[in-house]
């Protein structure tokens, strides 16, 4: 992307931005809605606010973050809690997942808008996004939740550009997604398998790995990290640390895939329309 391109990205992303007068912005403190909650602050100043949702679903790390992140920018920023773990809907896990868990917090930062007297509530979704299964992007369009990174046409690659650019720390994070995520469909999501992976990851990314995906096949770890970083896991030093430590947290077996990580790896027993 050329110098140019970014400026043309950035005047486009700040146009939308404008046009909307005022945001309640879904903020997870990932890359994407970092950059989204960094040019809206400039854009809009006081006529936003962050809310970050707090739920088993979502790494503590990523949360305590998120609430650094927003302060270190000096935008007003609220926590709110969601009960997704708890309705028997979402626990049961299917397909529809994330669009029921989007549902349940859309909603919510629609009556914080309302209460807050903003006119719109907007998420953090990417062009690339258009093209994998996100049942969310549903939710949003359901309850009028606007997209601003799709709007303006970015897409992953892009937004780490533009963040480097404008001189965001996490122009170079990894990608992440909730924790329900690493857990097949139709397998129950609970609060236990939910700390298990955690921890899991934790330990992971302690030990140097950038992208780290632990999927939860019952009592099997599924290990995903990037393709350039499995040979060292695989090394005998760093194997013997990790089965040792997923054991401990509860695992009995513990395997590498050896294809790497790539973005919504479960996604692929699906049917291409998303349906079972």
């Amino acid at each position: 992307m050329t110098k140019d391109g970014l400026e043309a990205q950035d005047k486009r992303l700040r146009d939308f931005l404008e046009g909307y007068g005022s945001l309640v912005v879904a903020f997870s403190g990932g890359l994407d809605s970092v950059l989204l909650l960094a040019v809206a602050h400039d854009v809009l100043g006081d006529r936003m606010l962050a809310v970050t949702a707090v739920s088993p679903i979502y790494p503590r790390r990523e949360r305590a973050a998120a609430e650094a992140l927003a302060r270190a920018l000096g935008v007003r920023f609220l926590q709110i809690e969601t009960g997704d773990v708890a309705r028997a809907d979402f626990a049961a896990n299917p397909p529809e997942r994330c669009y029921l868990c989007k549902r349940e917090l859309f909603g919510k930062l629609r009556e914080i808008a309302r209460k807050e007297k903003m006119a719109y509530v907007a998420d953090g979704a990417n062009a690339d996004d258009l093209n994998d299964y996100r049942p969310g992007m549903r939710a949003a369009r359901e309850l009028g939740v606007v997209s601003p990174l799709v709007e303006a046409g970015l897409t992953k690659e892009d937004i780490r550009a533009l963040s480097k650019r404008l001189g965001l720390a996490t122009w170079d994070k990894a990608s992440s997604a909730c924790l329900a995520s690493r857990i097949p469909y139709g397998e129950p999501i609970t609060r236990e398998k939910l700390a298990m992976i955690e921890a899991a990851e934790e330990f992971l990314e302690a030990l140097g790995f950038r992208q780290v995906r632990v999927r939860h096949h019952g009592n099997v770890a599924r290990i995903e990290v990037a393709p350039d970083e499995i040979e060292r896991l695989a090394s005998a030093a760093v194997r013997e640390r990790v089965v040792h430590k997923l054991r401990e947290i509860g695992y009995h077996y513990v395997c590498l895939d050896a294809e790497g990580y790539r973005t919504g790896s479960l996604n692929e027993v699906l049917p291409r329309d998303g349906t079972t």
